[in-house]
């Protein structure tokens, strides 16, 4: 089994800023495994919040031995994960892009999409939202014109003038609104808070507190806040969803923290089973990083998989978001395929070749 590591600079449509970070470029990481003449695609990008650059990711998928690559031929990359969690030292986000390759190269190699390989159903029922990163009230506004029809928009907040953003966007749409503090509230803030955004028919708030706020403050906003919480940041592992219950009335999951697919589908499936409503997430990637995601449709209460709407331009095809509607990609495995007369266009440094 070969792998290949593309590194890829994708530029945004816009500046895309959150309560920490804003960026114009995005850096991501391809993961191609290929075998007997199909390849699988897997994708992460780098993230300095998460302390994962090109190259520590790329450190740790050299740590792989070439025998362990080689048994994705012949077994499931669920039954692997342990194996290769081991080898790249528990990179999480390493590890999402190679399990993310391991399951579109199954799926190619079994001629099924990668949601049929696990045995679910398909789920037209769940609509993606747009976000709207934190800017000026009037750059919001234009974003939201510039990408109407949508059923769902996220709003980033954590600024001084959140009430007030949300009330100026609620002006020129009618749409759902669901925000997104990115850590960025208090408890007192994200308890004051909910009310007026519930009025202002928000569904719910993402991760108001920071990691590090206490458990109390975070079961006092649990049982105050008017509107549901979802946990984004305090979910990363499997474990973190237990740990979730009684905080949050919903957990989203995202690849590149859990590790991939293969514990996604772990922590959907408990996250029901413990009566938490359930999410998928994205960050701004390409459409391999999208398609791999939205193989986990039929597990999902909700998803925010617009990441390759917000790009300018890409060299990557699979599953499209089209106005939220989330439409199957015609490849099998995860649906996603590179175009390779114009990778060289996004290529910021030449591949590099394991196994």
């Amino acid at each position: 089994m070969k792998l290949t590591a593309y590194r890829l600079k994708l530029p945004l449509k816009h500046a895309f800023t959150i309560a920490r970070s804003s960026i114009e470029t995005q850096s991501s990481l391809i993961v191609e495994l290929e075998h007997g003449g199909v390849r699988g695609y897997g994708e992460v990008t780098e993230d300095s919040f998460y302390r994962h650059s090109y190259d520590s990711m790329i450190d740790s998928l050299q740590r792989i031995r070439p025998a362990s690559l080689d048994r994705y031929a012949s077994t499931s990359p669920a039954e692997l994960w342990p194996l290769m969690r081991d080898e790249t030292a528990g990179d999480m986000f390493a590890l999402s892009a190679l399990d993310m390759a391991a399951h579109d190269w199954r799926g190619k190699s079994l001629g099924i999409p990668a949601w049929q390989d696990w045995g679910l159903e398909w789920n037209d029922g769940v609509d993606s939202s747009f976000t709207i990163g934190i800017d000026t009230p009037e750059t919001m506004i234009a974003k939201l014109r510039e990408e109407p029809g949508w059923r769902v928009y996220k709003i980033k907040l954590g600024t001084t003038r959140d009430i007030e953003i949300v009330t100026e966007l609620r002006r020129h749409c009618d749409a759902v609104f669901r925000v997104d503090a990115n850590c960025g509230w208090t408890a007192d803030e994200a308890i004051a808070n909910s009310k007026p955004l519930a009025d202002l028919g928000v569904e719910f708030i993402e991760q108001p507190l920071p990691i590090d706020a206490s458990r109390e403050d975070k079961q006092r906003v649990y049982r105050e806040s008017v509107l549901p919480i979802i946990a984004d940041e305090d979910c990363q592992v499997f474990e973190d969803v237990q740990r979730c219950r009684g905080l949050y009335h919903g957990v989203n999951v995202k690849l590149c923290k859990c590790g991939g697919l293969s514990p996604a589908l772990q922590m959907l499936t408990t996250a029901r089973q413990l009566g938490l409503k359930t999410m998928i997430g994205c960050m701004v990637e390409s459409s391999v990083g999208i398609s791999g995601a939205a193989q986990l449709s039929p597990l999902l209460d909700f998803a925010d998989l617009d990441g390759a709407v917000l790009l300018a331009d890409e060299p990557c095809v699979g599953v499209a978001v089209d106005l939220g509607k989330i439409v199957p990609s015609r490849l099998a495995g995860c649906g996603s395929d590179l175009n390779r007369e114009r990778l060289p266009e996004f290529l910021a440094s030449p591949p590099v070749v394991m196994g």
